[in-house]
């Protein structure tokens, strides 16, 4: 059994642990506006700390190097993401409820976020030539999958129409309409967020729209059915 002396000791590591990884969470976050403007191949430790409060030894101490800064910062970044549209799905209480309020959000982190998604596709693409950023840009990838399912789980379950999709097939819709759009909104294409919604709902509606208008039709028919009258001398 361990002693005092011993659990003391154990705890205050697991301070010291938590402490320094909450302080490169911090300066993690303070990164990410320098990264998202500059991008992986113009930013250094040096430039960040240029455009930041902390020093370049405070980030050398925390960080090995810029790539271990970069994941830091994307990764805390997409944490935020995977979970913005929880709300839209726990909300919505019917087909077009959810649609309206899933592409209001898409639309939105669209025009206001568009540097941070930039920081996320470069740092995807850096992966296909450095092995530092594979394994990470992997659970980033997969967690963003699995936002994308759990957004089309409640589509299917709103609309009564079963998945007939795999996930990766989902998630690759979605995200390649985004990053197309995304490359439009950041060269000055006014049009690309409405265009975006445009298509995504076209895209989920493909999925479930025409099960859904055909539910809808038969209700209006059935609404509009004369009632039938009762025989005379019943």
């Amino acid at each position: 059994m361990a002693s005092s002396q011993e659990k003391q000791a154990d705890r205050e590591s697991r301070a010291r642990v938590d402490k320094f990884a909450e302080r490169r969470a911090e300066l993690g976050e303070a990164a990410l506006q320098t990264l998202a403007a500059l991008g992986y191949a113009r930013t250094s430790l040096r430039e960040i700390a240029q455009n930041s409060e902390f020093s370049h030894g405070v980030l050398h101490y925390y960080f090995s190097d810029k790539v271990d800064l970069i994941v830091c910062s994307v990764r805390q970044y997409k944490a935020r993401c995977v979970t913005r549209y929880d709300r839209v799905t726990a909300d919505a209480a019917s087909y077009e409820e959810m649609m309206e309020g899933f592409l209001r959000a898409l639309g939105d982190t669209l025009q206001s976020e568009a540097h941070m998604h930039r920081l996320w596709y470069d740092l995807r693409a850096q992966a296909l030539f450095e092995d530092a950023f594979r394994a990470d840009v992997r659970d980033i990838d997969q967690s963003l999958e699995r936002m994308v399912m759990r957004i089309m789980t409640r589509f299917s379950e709103l609309a009564g129409v079963p998945l007939a999709v795999p996930p990766s097939v989902l998630y690759g819709v979605i995200d390649g309409l985004f990053q197309q759009y995304l490359m439009r909104h950041l060269s000055g294409d006014a049009g690309a967020v409405d265009a975006l919604r445009a298509d995504a709902r076209l895209a989920i509606d493909a999925l479930f729209g025409a099960r859904v208008a055909a539910r809808a039709d038969e209700s209006l028919g059935c609404l509009s059915r004369p009632l039938r009258q009762p025989a005379q001398g019943s």
